[in-house]
Order: C-alpha cells, then structure tokens, then sequence
C-alpha cells in the first residue's frame, strides 16, 4: 500500500478498516472530513466527493457493500449496504442493505430504513421508520415521540410521484413542519402493501390500512382509512387535463412553504445545537443545501406543470364542451401568466422571518433548554412544556400561512 494513500491515511487516522485492498477512496475525498474515532469502513465500500463528511461512531457496509458519494454522516451512522448520493444523514440513523437513495435526502436523528428503500428528495424527520421494498420519494414525513412511538411506512409500499402526463408535480406532506419539529404529534402509519398519490396531505394519528391505494387528502388525522373499489374497468385518458388543478397548485405551494420554513427552523434554532468545528459546520451546512435542493426541485417541477397550462385549457374545453367552466379557464390562464410571479415570491421566501416576537421568545426558550441538558436537540425539544412547543409553531404556521398566502394571491381565480 502506497505510503501517501488514502486508505494508508485514514488507517493512520485510527479507521478501522480489515481488508484495505477491497475498499476505494476516491481522489477528492477529504481526509480531514473523515473522523478516525469509532468509523468502520467494511470490504467493498467505496467512497467519493469532495463534499463527503463522515463523523464518529460510522459503520459502513457491514450487511453489503456500500457506495458512498457527496454524503455526509453524523455521529453514529450505520450504512449496511447500497448506493447514497448528495444525502444527509444526522445522528443515528441506519440504512440498511440494498438501499438507493439519492440527491437532495435528509434523513434526521434515529430514522431508520429497512431492506431495499429508495428515496429521492425525501426528507424524514426523527424516529421516522420505513420497512422493506419502499418507494418514497419526494415526501416529508414527521410524526411521533420517540424511537417507541413514531411514524412508520410498512414495506412494499410506494409513494406515486410520477403522473400520466409525465410531470413531478406531485409532494406529499405526512405531517407537517410547524407541529411536526416539536416532536409532540401522534404517529402516522402507511400500512404495507399500500400506496399513497401525491401530492397528498396527511395528518397525525392518521392510519391507512395495509394494501389501499389512497389518492386524497386526510386533514382530519386520528382516523383509520381504507380506500374503496369504485373506478370504472376503463376510462378516456385525456393527456394534460389536469383534473383537480386547485388541490394540485395548493398542496406543491404548501409543501415548499412548510420546507422553507424548516429552512427558517435551521437558520434560527437548530444551528444552536451544532458543536464549533469544521465537521459540524460542514454537516449543518449540508443539511441546509438538502433542504434548498428539495425547494428549488419543487419549484422546476411546479414550474413545468404551468408551462402545460395553454395546452390544459384547450383539452378542457374538448372534453367538457358545453360544461366548460370559466372559472376553470382562467385558474389554468392565471396560473401560467403568473407563475413568473409565483416563482419569483417562493425563491425570495428565505428571507422571511415570521412573527419575530414569537420568533425570539421561543430561542430564549430553546437558549435556556440548552444551558439545561445542553445541545442534546431530541432532548431540548421534547422536554418543552406544550405552551412552549405551541408558541414555536404558531411562529413557524404563520410563515407558512404567509408565503401560502401571498403566492396564490398571484392567481386571482384560485379563490372562485
């Protein structure tokens, strides 16, 4: 082994590593991003990206081997085998083998995912957990107390995020971010077998049962769903009709204002909690480029459904012929002469604060939890008394009623 290798270096460090001629360390990973104490690094593994951080206590590709590039892990992160690209992983969480997921991830403290899980542009909030043989991509899923009460998708389960006219458009909020960052919220639980179409919204205490397919919103929460056979053998398909266009605009608006306003909850609150040094920095800073990613890729695919609105109104008007509504015209009209408009508002949104009386009382709060039990996060925010985590998300809903608001204001039809 060369003297001046990457894999010589970290051993030097103090990685463990048994078998270093099957593993590769690629030219741009920093060794300096890489802790030597407590990492395990198993045969096959390999390792890419300048962005690549992987802190104490990690275990890589202990099931199967494991592909690792521009990720970064916290403290205590258990990789057991799979591919992971341009994700962030906090403290805790395991993957295990067979796993894909890819840009723009943020799986925060204690997730867990079982066998065989993709993910893109997901993110999961702590204690969340998904079985085996998982689609999920393009959600956020909060939800739960702790690592015996928390959310959970059963296994063979899909989020369907790709629709017959061939658009993204399609988020799913399972919980939110006001209520859900509190860590006070009953679980939702997705049973097996099942499905959920986005964009959906689905609230807490919600249960859908094992093998529905459920394509609506559930706002109620604390309910049992089971989702009924009544859809005709066959249908007319009419490409770009975009039946439902309200709930389709409303829900991808309210799911880029809820993950800006955990960028907001970051920027304010969760910075409090990141140690001084260079790995620490670099983690937060990474966690907050997954959060920007999922906005910005919200955006182009909202954004690809409003170029389509000339073409909507055409096919309206085919379809339904003298039961044309003008109030459905002019939403699809305003929704594509506006979105310049709508785009430009959602970019600008970073800088907005909310009510910053509630705002800063709620750090003090947050200050004095710290001085406490110090920056242990999970602890912090769950010993806050209700008033307390009630005041830190009437903050954080009312910056997402803002942006909410002030976007579909653009379109004047929205409201008919």
């Amino acid at each position: 082994m060369p003297e001046n290798s990457k894999v010589k270096q970290l051993i030097d460090k103090g990685v463990s590593i048994k078998s270093p001629g099957a593993i590769t360390i690629g030219e741009d990973v920093s060794v300096d991003l890489i802790s030597g104490d407590g990492v395990i690094i198993h045969a096959g593994s390999k390792i890419f990206g300048s962005k690549t951080l992987i802190m104490a206590g990690c275990e890589i590709g202990y099931e199967a081997p494991v592909t690792i590039e521009n990720c970064q892990l916290g403290r205590n992160v258990y990789l057991r085998g799979g591919f992971m690209s341009q994700s962030t992983f906090l403290k805790k969480v395991t993957v295990r083998s067979g796993a894909d997921i890819r840009e723009g991830c943020l799986l925060e403290e204690e997730a867990k995912c079982a066998h065989t899980v993709g993910l893109k542009q997901t993110i999961l909030f702590p204690f969340v957990t998904l079985g085996s043989l998982i689609n999920f991509c393009d959600c956020l899923m909060s939800g739960g107390t702790g690592r015996k009460n928390h959310s959970e998708v059963g296994s063979s389960y899909i989020h369907f995020n790709y629709t017959p006219d061939q658009d993204k458009a399609t988020p799913s909020l399972i919980g939110d971010v006001p209520y859900g960052v509190m860590l006070n919220q009953k679980p939702i639980f997705l049973g097996g077998q099942g499905g959920l179409v986005g964009p959906s919204r689905i609230w807490y205490g919600t249960v859908i049962a094992a093998g529905t397919i459920y394509r609506k919103d559930f706002l109620k929460g604390d309910g049992l769903l089971f989702a009924g056979v009544n859809i005709k053998k066959k249908q007319h398909l009419y490409p770009y009709l975009y039946r439902g266009l309200k709930r389709i605009i409303f829900n991808n608006i309210n799911y880029i204002s809820n993950v800006i306003a955990l960028h907001r909850w970051y920027m304010d609150i969760r910075y409090l909690f990141f140690e001084v040094g260079r790995m620490e920095t670099a983690l937060f800073n990474e966690a907050m480029e997954k959060i920007d990613m999922v906005v910005n890729e919200r955006i182009k695919r909202l954004r690809k459904v409003s170029e389509r609105m000339p073409q909507s109104v055409k096919v309206y008007k085919e379809v339904m012929k003298e039961h044309a509504l003008e109030t459905q015209q002019q939403l699809r009209v305003d929704f594509h002469e506006q979105w310049p408009n709508i785009e430009g508002l959602l970019k600008n949104c970073y800088d907005k604060e909310g009510d910053l009386e509630k705002r800063d009382r709620f750090i003090e709060l947050i200050q004095k939890g710290i001085e406490r039990k110090g920056k242990n996060y999970i602890q912090v925010i769950r010993d806050l008394e209700g008033y307390e985590a009630n005041l830190g998300t009437e903050w954080l809903q009312g910056l997402v009623s803002e942006i909410n608001s002030e976007a579909l204001s653009f379109i004047s039809s929205f409201r008919s």
